[in-house]
């Protein structure tokens, strides 16, 4: 059978179709941000107002990059050869050898088993290769790095943004809309030098870079809509009280949501944690009840269920995984008893990289009748996601793990379940009236935003989604899987790596060990040569304690990482042998 189906979550080809007219006729973008035959695409709004409303629909060939073409449900995600014309994306045939990015792979077919966890095959793909080129070529644009004059320092050379460091292979390859090369002219820090050497930022599970679009958004907004937001009168108020809105509109259209009520602005993935459990969960606990987590969680999935659980006497259970990192479905469906109450899930494994089977999670909860949370911080940037298709009953991501500004976060809830939840915090704005005998609450999202919200970050939220929606999500997905193949065939080159996660579905992670090294010392050479990872526990013990680990090197890959990253990263891994 040839579907994508449980992939990131998206349901397979013939049901997807389907569900794009039957379900959410009025949307004005494609299920998972892609048009579809009858449908059209949103204009990203630019940092200064235009005569066109934000938002406003074009016609799909009036987008860089696309040649009006409805997208193929049929092959959303096939694999091997150029995609001409398509939402895709392509390059050009080359006149040259190939040079691709695993060579010598066969392509298989992207084919899964009724009810299997679908595997992300190497691939042999000329639409997203970024070397196709002769050798020669190939050896002419080999980044060449300089050895710091002392490892471990941390003097820091500004660059100029022309100065990112573009190869011909980087302006070969098309994401979607955009180049790889225009992509990272994108964002100005890449042109930073770090020790003498260009930075190579493989630090993107922490958090990611900004593009231009965005740091422009946000010096708009503070030199001409700078206000507190609703119950204005003046002109000020009304525009940032528009722009705010509108952020929150767009971050509806993006994770495919019914209502922008549904739509809960907070601090980040930790804060909407603590919202789900303190305003919906806890209320409902009793002694001796229930809640399900994995042992993939990040401590932000953990701790605010133990503090619950301490106040309430409720229990925590815990999904196990497999070898690989994978989770183990049969075992999830055991720990449901009539005490279960909740679950609360990653999506995407900050640690192994381990994409969950979120579909089969969210349907197993539901068949019990418990709601669930997924936890997207690791996964709304790297794989396309709707919510209302998984029938998410709360999903919560941050906007600095998304290319947005710190200090902003989205709850995505269901309507039914943000009216029968409490109050997180009390203050101004999340009021409707106020005597000392009572007080009426607005409905959500205001009666969850007491006081003054990061209203600018909001704003820059709403940028970063506008434009990943321009390039397209499953177009950034797809690069990613090509590039983290290419990273896992070039890395397992290393003498004395070992990886930590190796589930066949995983996304954009490769935590690793290095024989005879601390972590920290492989940290350190690194960035000393600009290239910047994390060390350490990553905020998720129990899952490397599971696998014997008290931390890992942890590269993380993003949508403007070229493969010149890659090649870096292993040429100085390789001087430890």
């Amino acid at each position: 059978m040839t579907t994508i189906e449980n992939l990131a979550g998206v349901p397979d080809a013939a049901e997807m179709s389907l569900l794009a007219n039957e379900l959410f006729p009025d949307l004005t973008e494609g299920v998972y941000g892609i048009p579809s035959d009858a449908q059209a695409v949103s204009v990203p709004e630019s940092a200064t107002p235009q005569a066109t409303a934000p938002g406003s629909a074009v016609p799909v060939a009036d987008v860089p990059g696309n040649s009006g073409e409805p997208f193929d449900w049929e092959h959303p995600f096939a694999y091997g050869g150029t995609t001409t014309d398509s939402w895709l994306g392509t390059v050009e045939e080359p006149s040259a050898p190939e040079s691709q990015l695993v060579p010598g792979e066969s392509t298989p077919a992207l084919t899964y088993g009724a009810g299997d966890i679908p595997a992300l095959p190497e691939t042999k793909s000329t639409s997203y290769s970024p070397a196709v080129m002769s050798q020669s070529q190939a050896a002419a644009n080999d980044r060449t790095i300089d050895a710091p004059t002392s490892l471990g320092g941390d003097s820091v050379q500004a660059g100029k943004k022309e100065d990112v460091n573009i190869t011909s292979r980087d302006e070969s390859i098309r994401i979607g809309s955009k180049t790889l090369a225009q992509i990272r002219r994108d964002f100005p820090i890449l042109s930073e030098r770090i020790n003498g050497n260009p930075l190579v930022w493989l630090d993107n599970g922490a958090t990611t870079q900004r593009p231009q679009a965005v740091i422009d958004r946000l010096s708009y907004y503070y030199e001409h809509e700078n206000s507190n937001v609703h119950r204005g009168a003046h002109t000020l108020a009304a525009r940032s009280t528009d722009a705010y809105e509108n952020a929150r509109d767009i971050v509806r259209d993006f994770i495919g949501a019914p209502s922008s009520e549904e739509i809960v602005f907070v601090r980040g993935t930790t804060e909407a944690i603590n919202l789900v459990a303190n305003a919906y969960v806890k209320p409902q606990l009793q002694p001796g009840d229930e809640i399900i987590v994995s042992i993939l969680e990040h401590h932000a999935n953990i701790v605010p269920w133990q503090l619950v659980c301490e106040e309430t006497g409720a229990v925590l259970k815990v999904i196990p995984c497999d070898e690989s990192g994978q989770l183990l479905l049969h075992e999830y469906e055991k720990l449901f008893t009539p005490r279960t109450k909740f679950v609360s899930v990653t999506h995407v494994s900050n640690v192994l990289g381990t994409v969950t089977p979120v579909e089969e999670l969210i349907a197993i909860a539901h068949r019990h009748g418990v709601r669930i949370l997924i936890d997207g911080a690791q996964s709304v940037a790297h794989i396309p996601v709707n919510v209302s298709a998984l029938d998410a009953d709360f999903f919560v991501f941050s906007g600095h793990k998304i290319f947005a500004p710190t200090g902003i976060g989205v709850v995505y809830g269901k309507k039914e379940l943000l009216e029968a939840a409490r109050p997180y915090h009390g203050g101004g704005n999340m009021i409707a009236d106020v005597t000392f005998e009572r007080t009426i609450y607005n409905p959500a999202p205001n009666k969850f935003e007491a006081g003054t919200g990061s209203i600018a970050d909001a704003v820059g939220l709403g940028a970063a989604l506008t434009y990943l929606s321009e390039i397209g999500m499953p177009c950034v997905y797809r690069w990613e899987h090509e590039l983290l193949q290419y990273a896992t065939k070039e890395m397992s080159r290393v003498k004395g790596l070992h990886f930590i996660g190796t589930a066949l579905n995983k996304a954009s992670v490769l935590s690793f060990k290095l024989d005879g090294y601390s972590d920290e010392e492989v940290g350190k050479r690194l960035d000393s040569y600009g290239i910047a990872v994390r060390t350490g526990h990553h905020c998720a013990q129990p899952v490397l304690r599971h696998f014997g680990y008290e931390g890992s090197v942890r590269p993380t890959l993003a949508l403007y990482n070229s493969p010149d990253d890659i090649d870096v990263l292993v040429k100085v891994l390789k001087t430890f042998a």
